[in-house]
């Protein structure tokens, strides 16, 4: 997970809502509508330090999820 280091640079960054997945305890785990600073040049997602709390807070919580999916899983070899 990149943190917003909010570097000088001249990439273009866009505020977006996003979708961030993480294996929690074997476990997948997607947390839907996560502010993120997003590089328009490589897509990728940068977090506030108080985003990325939240984001541990709501995999830690054990509340139930707002909804649950089903995911099909590939082995790459």
């Amino acid at each position: 997970m990149a943190t917003d280091t909010r570097s000088s640079t001249a990439e273009e960054f866009l505020e977006q809502r996003v979708r961030y997945s993480i294996d929690f305890g074997g476990r997948l785990v997607v947390i839907e509508n996560v502010p993120a600073r997003v590089s328009k040049q490589t897509g990728e997602h940068l977090f506030s330090p108080e985003t990325t709390a939240r984001i541990h807070e709501i995999v830690r919580s054990g509340r139930p999820p707002a909804r649950v999916v089903e995911a099909d899983v590939y082995d790459y070899s």
